[in-house]
């Protein structure tokens, strides 16, 4: 059968399976299956649904997603995140705008150290939305903020994307994690200039409409300075132990995820928080996301061998070939499809299937692929608070009881305008994530 039929088949029995609500994994186990029977017959199968997926997964690097998780998993279920918002509410007291900035930034530094997006965004719904009304917030913006807040996991490492990613293309995940790290800052610094801007237009409204106030998951009255003081000491070393002893190369971005969740639960030790149920959900909740993504590493295997085999890259050079004289055009036209995707599909599933399309194109332009996976990180933090599937905006609606179209309508005005700012600063500016990892 001629390729482009395949081709034409596959990405339309795709979109029909997506629409239907089929499990990701599923469409891409399903598509890459039926692509190469029709390419190749079948007697391709005995040799593809081997050893190959269990060579897929059986890797040492993949070995840091369980491990960051787990140490995510231990600080969240210590407490952590309440006693850091607790403090930050402190901080803030009277000054209303300054809550919302605090909250963004509390939110890209839990996503440094837990590695989850959804985990974040559900534990700022939970403590940052009461306090964040409180101060004259309205309901959709501070459900926007906490899940604009989580999302910034997306890029600011450990990220599993940029663990994916580094996986896929073979670029060390130290590099990319410290590549991220300016680009992730400034996604931060463009999500608070839109708050400060919509805090304002939004009192004003406020003004004239009083809404009712969510009383939910209230702060603790009181925490003792010794409590605060531990926590404190506690945040800043989990960060500077991660970042200090990659930067440094004391260890592997693997060994900072084992190193990072044991001092994830030495906190907990400390906190009096460590009982039969907090080890109970820490591991469940692990497996569940590790599994998650191992089963669509399988599925994006099979399905990038379908890719590879249907020439589908070569084909799209062919296609862009009138523009492969200018770069700057084609990274926005992939950056358009990307962003497209990360609004219907799971993030790790995008960076699994659409790898081994777009790679080929990045290494035609001669693009560093160190900064293409952190311009990729970037857009798949802005995919998690736009709709349909906005997996931060959900986890935050979820918690909070606030509508997650009211919350949406705001996330998007933040994706659309970090999708402008930082990605076109990126692509005007590569050193901005290139500067650091050259210069370790």
């Amino acid at each position: 059968m001629d390729n482009l039929l395949v081709i034409g088949i596959i990405l339309a029995m795709m979109i029909v399976l997506l629409i239907a609500g089929l499990y990701i994994h599923s469409v891409l186990l399903a598509s890459g299956i039926i692509g190469l029977i029709l390419l190749e017959g079948f007697g391709i199968l005995p040799g593809l649904l081997g050893n190959e997926p269990f060579n897929r997964v059986a890797s040492y690097t993949l070995t840091t997603i369980p491990l960051f998780v787990l140490m995510a998993q231990f600080i969240l279920q210590s407490g952590l995140v309440q006693d850091i918002f607790y403090m930050v509410h402190k901080v803030s007291k009277g000054k209303n705008s300054l809550l919302g900035i605090l909250t963004l930034i509390i939110g890209g530094l839990l996503g440094a150290v837990s590695g989850s997006g959804t985990a974040t965004s559900a534990s700022l719904g939970q403590v940052a939305i009461p306090e964040l009304r409180k101060h004259g917030y309205s309901a959709p913006l501070a459900g926007a903020i906490a899940a604009s807040g989580g999302s910034l996991s997306g890029i600011i490492p450990p990220s599993i994307i940029l663990i994916l990613y580094g996986v896929a293309t073979e670029t060390p995940v130290g590099s990319l994690f410290v590549g991220a790290f300016i680009p992730g800052i400034l996604t931060m610094i463009v999500f608070i200039l839109v708050m400060l801007l919509y805090f304002r237009l939004d009192r004003k409204k406020r003004s004239q409409i009083e809404e009712p106030v969510i009383q939910d998951a209230p702060l603790p009255e009181k925490l003792s300075v010794i409590r605060l003081l531990i926590v404190s000491v506690i945040a800043i070393l989990i960060v500077v132990v991660i970042f200090g002893g990659i930067y440094s190369g004391v260890f592997t971005p693997t060994e900072a995820g084992a190193v990072g969740a044991f001092v994830g639960l030495i906190a907990a030790l400390v906190l009096g928080k460590v009982n039969f149920q907090f080890f109970k959900t820490s591991v469940v909740e692990t497996v569940k996301l590790t599994g998650m993504v191992m089963i669509i590493m399988i599925g994006a295997q099979i399905f990038g061998r379908f890719v590879s085999l249907s020439l589908l890259p070569r084909r799209l050079i062919e296609l862009i070939e009138p523009i492969m004289d200018t770069p700057v055009l084609v990274l926005i036209a992939i950056s358009v499809v990307l962003f497209i995707m990360f609004m219907f599909i799971e993030g790790a599933a995008v960076i699994l299937m659409s790898i081994p399309v777009i790679l080929p194109i990045i290494q035609e332009l001669q693009v560093d692929i160190l900064w293409f996976g952190v311009f990729v990180a970037v857009i798949c933090t802005i995919g998690l608070i736009t709709p349909p599937v906005g997996l931060s905006v959900y986890a935050v609606a979820g918690v909070s009881g606030i509508s997650s179209g009211s919350i949406f309508r705001i996330s998007m005005v933040f994706a659309i305008v970090a999708m402008v700012v930082v990605c076109g600063l990126m692509i005007a500016f590569p050193g901005l994530a290139t500067w650091l990892p050259n210069s370790m």
